[in-house]
């Protein structure tokens, strides 16, 4: 395979370009690319097309996990109405598009984007037994490029909307943090060694196109996002540029994909393949540890071209909750910002951007409204996601659920105002932000369903350790049914009513698969083996 595709590299026209299945890339430039030999493996490129139709509602509502939670119809109401809008969402490949499988989609322009269906994806495979929502990345790995790149956005038609080499082509690299999330859930090895070969070649293309002297990243607003977040010095554009700035997030997103690939390439045994992220994740950490951090303000900041550090304090900078690079004292003062009502703490958490900046939208316009204006202060479903589950993986557990019932329950209130979901949210009161799309299912699929089942009822899953957490924090009765896990799995939970917080829970599970639970309340916790059938903890 290897061989074919560099026969086809030399002998290509100049204004022809490499094939990635059907049809060729149909750019207006030469042929520049540099082959990444990883692209030889994805099998994806190259795979027949599959239209998969989805059921009604209806017929999902009978095998979609299944939750109640007593005295709160209302939520229950709201994660049923999130899965109808998204199943809405589905779309069939056009037959020439070079698409290989049918998808979700964000629905308001026709475009595929990586950055939202990473995380619609996150809460999708919930459903993997209606319709199979993880095979939506399918087609940016289909599109990918000779030498690895995958452009973040990518029409209907399967064109490219971006140039590789424009600053604003691809990102955030989020793609294998939702591979991880979903074999986690699943253990679908076959998955996993088909996606590693794909997701390791993405990242070397960036290491090589996207960094710095000294090895670290660089982005823009639109690559990272977070589109006006006000982050470029004066004189740069703040959508379009890389204003010469090492971008904090790139940098701890590309760590923390290092880390995914690691524990990928050790359960598949590609040792040759991650020999390099090891070295990648010290080196990147050291120099954010050493150079971006701040000891005045105890904060993790972008650094300019003269080596001075940005002031400002946005929510990227919390992709560190996804890594190893800071010690505990300086995490606990990162953290720390989070409570603080003149910065993240806000009515409506988490701000995207600290109250205290001079560019904080809170309210603008003749009737004042408070709305967030975009990434200048607006609540997102996606980087709050990312805020809990880091968060709740750095042991800050009772913060991650008052930030989870707080945000929950601001789009609950602008839910039963509206009846829909919106992209996102003020940050001052319950309302969506300005000009907000609406029906928008979506990332903000994630606090109706991914946040309800996982840090709301508490329930997360580690197929390879064969454990489930039930990290119970309410005192009201609360359960689901039809629980995935694993292959075919599937797991009923049963909490019962407690009359405090500190009480023990009584559980009762049905199950038809074997697991070790780990039950959490308060400070406490206890393991128990489950086997086959119903039983009470």
């Amino acid at each position: 395979m290897l061989i074919a595709l560099a026969a086809i590299t030399t002998t290509a026209s100049a204004q022809n370009l490499i094939s990635s299945g059907s049809p060729l890339y149909k750019l207006p430039y030469k042929n520049t690319y540099v082959m990444q030999t990883l692209v030889a493996e994805n099998t994806f490129r190259t795979a027949k097309m599959e239209k998969t139709k989805p059921g009604t509602f209806e017929q999902a509502r009978k095998v979609l996990p299944a939750p109640y939670w007593d005295g709160h119809d209302k939520e229950i109401e709201m994660y049923w109405k999130a899965w109808q809008i998204g199943i809405k969402n589905i779309c069939q490949p056009l037959d020439d598009s070079g698409f290989v499988t049918s998808y979700i989609a964000p629905a308001y322009n026709g475009n595929i984007f990586m950055w939202d269906d990473a995380f619609i994806t996150m809460f999708c495979r919930y459903g993997r037994n209606f319709f199979p929502f993880q095979k939506t990345l399918d087609n940016f790995y289909a599109k990918q490029h000779p030498d690895g790149f995958i452009c973040r956005e990518i029409r209907a038609d399967g064109s490219d909307c971006f140039s590789r080499y424009d600053p604003t082509s691809t990102g955030p690299n989020l793609l294998p943090w939702s591979e991880w999330k979903y074999y986690t859930q699943f253990g679908d090895d076959n998955r996993l060694n088909k996606v590693f070969p794909v997701l390791a070649a993405y990242y070397k293309w960036l290491k090589l196109n996207r960094t710095w002297r000294n090895g670290t990243y660089w982005n823009s607003g639109w690559g990272t996002g977070m589109d006006n977040m006000p982050r470029v010095p004066e004189g740069y554009n703040t959508i379009y540029s890389n204003g010469h700035m090492i971008w904090l997030d790139a940098c701890l997103q590309q760590i923390m994909v290092a880390d995914i690939l690691l524990k990928m390439g050790f359960y598949l045994e590609r040792w040759q393949e991650i020999e390099e992220f090891e070295d990648d994740i010290k080196k990147l950490s050291e120099y954010i540890n050493n150079n971006m951090w701040s000891e005045k303000d105890h904060f993790l900041y972008d650094q300019y071209a003269d080596n001075s550090l940005s002031t400002t304090q946005g929510i990227y900078a919390y992709w560190a909750l996804h890594t190893d690079v800071l010690p505990k004292d300086r995490l606990d003062a990162l953290v720390s910002h989070l409570e603080d009502t003149t910065k993240f703490n806000r009515p409506h958490r988490v701000a995207s951007l600290a109250a205290d900046n001079p560019k904080y939208k809170a309210q603008f316009g003749c009737k004042a409204k408070m709305l967030g204006r975009y990434w200048t202060g607006g609540v997102w479903p996606g980087t709050n996601y990312m805020v809990i589950s880091g968060l709740t993986d750095k042991g800050y557990r009772r913060l991650a659920h008052d930030i989870t019932m707080n945000h929950y329950n601001n789009v609950l209130k602008v839910y039963e105002k509206t009846g829909t979901f919106w992209e996102y949210y003020a940050p001052e009161k319950a309302e969506p932000g300005f000009m907000a799309r609406k029906d928008f299912v979506g990332w903000t699929g994630l606090p109706p369903i991914a946040e309800l089942i996982e840090y709301i009822f508490g329930i997360r899953a580690n197929v390879q350790e064969n454990n489930i957490t039930l990290d119970v924090n309410l005192t009201d009765g609360y359960g689901i049914d039809r629980y995935p896990y694993g292959a075919d799995g599937l797991i009923s939970f049963k909490v019962a009513r407690r009359s405090s917080a500190d009480e023990k829970p009584k559980v009762t599970i049905t199950t038809n698969t074997p697991f070790t639970l780990t039950l959490m309340w308060g400070d406490q916790k206890i393991e128990k083996e489950i086997k086959k059938g119903t039983q009470t903890v």
